[in-house]
């Protein structure tokens, strides 16, 4: 019987891709070869690695990078509970909010820099990526792992108190309890949010905002936790709640000092409120 000959790592790594191209139900051609082309190792710092796989923590055997092409986080900074994050959870969001190229990006918590990298590759051609991240750190780290990528520029700092660029996409990577207004007004027409949405500290969900000509239409999609954004975690704006069901049944977005809330407001904060009710636009979300 012949003996099986080991996976090399362009092999596991291209079957990786594989996975995280089926994991995003994106429409984009390019996707797997985009994963593909980007080394994870190359954003983690040195292995062994830490992992975690259902809240235990775990390290890898060896520094070979085929332990950490699957769907796990990867420990960036365990005391601070920084992580790279899983996989296909961002290839889920970025099937569903298709960067695409001649983008300008925004992406709120880039750690590293992993996701930018993939992000800047699907900017491409004539697109760019503009990354905040607020741990000196983790900015100087991601500075480093993204001098190849001619299109992504690090910024070190708040992205709830620093200007953004105008743009088609803000990709945010860190817990919101209501996006800044800041944000919602750096979006183009049609420009998309993707951010975890963390009203309360039992519910944790990732929504699409999308910019109307009146309003913001939101989907709900998966469940989903990261850390608290600095600056836009402040639960004591809150003046209405959701439950988890209530959540769930969002679907549009307004800015207070444009349309006050109504009777359709399932949370309400200071500058904005989430309403069960269609945008302005009357789109019908699915």
């Amino acid at each position: 019987m012949a003996r099986s000959r080991r996976a090399s790592l362009n092999e596991v790594r291209s079957f990786y891709a594989r996975m995280m191209a089926a994991a995003s139900n994106s429409v984009d051609p390019r996707f797997e070869r985009i994963v593909e082309l980007v080394p994870r190792e190359a954003f983690l710092g040195p292995g062994p690695w830490r992992i975690t796989v259902n809240r235990r923590h775990l390290q890898t055997p060896s520094a070979d990078p085929a332990y950490i092409y699957q769907n796990v986080l990867v420990a960036l900074d365990a005391e601070k509970g920084i992580n790279n994050g899983e996989p296909f959870l961002h290839a889920a969001w970025m099937g569903a909010a298709q960067p695409g190229p001649g983008d300008t990006i925004v992406h709120v918590g880039a750690g590293s820099g992993y996701y930018t990298a993939l992000l800047a590759m699907f900017a491409l051609p004539g697109g760019s990526v503009s990354a905040f991240e607020i741990d000196d750190g983790l900015a100087r780290r991601a500075r480093q792992n993204l001098e190849p990528f001619a299109n992504a520029a690090v910024v070190e700092g708040d992205a709830t108190a620093l200007p953004l660029p105008e743009c088609d996409l803000i990709y945010v990577n860190a817990g919101v309890v209501a996006p800044p207004v800041s944000w919602l007004k750096a979006l183009r027409p049609g420009g998309r949010i993707i951010l975890p949405w963390q009203p309360l500290d039992w519910i944790g969900l990732a929504l699409l905002i999308v910019r109307k000509k009146a309003g913001f239409t939101v989907r709900p999609l998966m469940s989903s936790w990261f850390i608290p954004c600095i600056g836009a975690s402040d639960a004591g704006q809150c003046s209405k709640a959701p439950n988890a069901a209530e959540a769930r049944s969002i679907r549009s977005l307004w800015l207070t000092a444009e349309r006050p809330p109504d009777e359709t407001a399932v949370a309400i904060y200071r500058d904005v409120w989430f309403s069960r009710a269609g945008s302005g636009d009357d789109i019908r979300l699915t």
